[in-house]
């Protein structure tokens, strides 16, 4: 079975090098996004699945633009059988999806049809899902619109975060996607139409996006926190005891039951953290960053600065 790859997120990294040492399987060529600049020397950096990929002896393809017809024709001349997609970042055309003999499936990080779009894993635990897992599912034009081939499920732990759940769902798609090729070789794979009266919606994160609301219930804001964190991480500014105010960025909170007050007060602070009302519970911040700082305990931060108890 020749499969072409497609992607450039790391949580496709662990399905790519199952791909890799399945027997029966060659991996024709990957195709990922050009290199970015990144990092403080804001230098070309090459996704985890090109290197993968250049150390394997793989050809790697790395369109701008996958609609542009020469990228069409380069994914063609590896004459596939399987595509396979997972967090590439770019919607594929129609001219790509009917290249594969089999099919062109797509990992998506949820149980579709919830969650489609470009942030599911976030979208899950802000909203307080109790499971999500990997729908293989075929791509269609639409947004993560296919029918589905299979889904595997995973409960959300008690205090998960983004990046925890991203790790253990990159974990899951190896498995799934050896599934669903062993049910497409064997010509046997389903194809189930999704109902999109259940479908909800998921957006691209900007930095904005981490700014905590604190008009919302702390058993909200400590989702929020959780689901910004790796990035693009929560954020607030807290009133200083001289009239300004410090930008925080805010990695874990607790849940305090008891402290309602009035919406973003600073209640208190001391060695155990910083404790902000809302309009129902308070949320105690437990680690926090400040603006050119390291991550730290809120409460060390909290005693080389004088906040404001009692400012909103």
């Amino acid at each position: 079975m020749r499969i072409v790859y497609i992607g450039t997120g790391g949580i496709g990294m662990p399905a790519l090098r199952a791909l890799i040492a399945r027997p029966g399987c060659e991996v024709a060529a990957a195709v990922t996004q050009p290199d970015r600049p990144a990092g403080r020397g804001n230098r070309p950096r090459a996704s985890g699945v090109k290197l993968l990929a250049v150390e394997r002896g793989i050809p790697v393809l790395q369109p701008e633009k996958m609609r542009d017809p020469a990228a069409v024709a380069g994914i063609a001349a590896f004459a596939p059988d399987v595509i396979v997609v997972m967090a590439y970042g770019q919607i594929l055309p129609r001219a790509v999806l009917d290249l594969p003999r089999l099919a062109c499936l797509n990992l998506h990080a949820s149980l579709l049809p919830r969650h489609r779009g470009a942030s599911p894993i976030q979208a899950a635990v802000a909203q307080g899902d109790g499971e999500t897992g990997i729908t293989v599912m075929y791509m269609a034009e639409g947004l993560d619109t296919g029918d589905i081939l299979l889904a595997r499920r995973l409960s959300i732990r008690e205090n998960e975060t983004a990046g925890t759940l991203h790790d253990r769902l990159a974990d899951l798609a190896p498995a799934a996607l050896a599934d669903a090729l062993d049910l497409l070789a064997a010509g046997a794979a389903p194809r189930i139409p999704q109902d999109d009266s259940f479908a909800t919606f998921t957006s691209r994160l900007n930095r904005e996006d981490g700014r905590i609301d604190w008009s919302r219930p702390a058993c909200e804001i400590d989702r929020h926190i959780r689901a910004m964190n790796p990035w693009p991480v929560a954020s607030a500014e807290l009133p200083l005891a001289d009239g300004g105010r410090a930008r925080l960025k805010i990695f874990s909170a607790a849940i305090e039951p008891c402290g309602a007050g009035l919406p973003g007060t600073l209640q208190a602070a001391d060695d155990r953290g910083i404790v902000m009302g809302t309009p129902e519970g308070a949320v105690r911040l437990l680690e926090v960053q400040g603006e050119g700082g390291r991550r730290m305990p809120a409460g060390e931060w909290q005693r080389g600065h004088a906040v404001a108890i009692g400012a909103r």
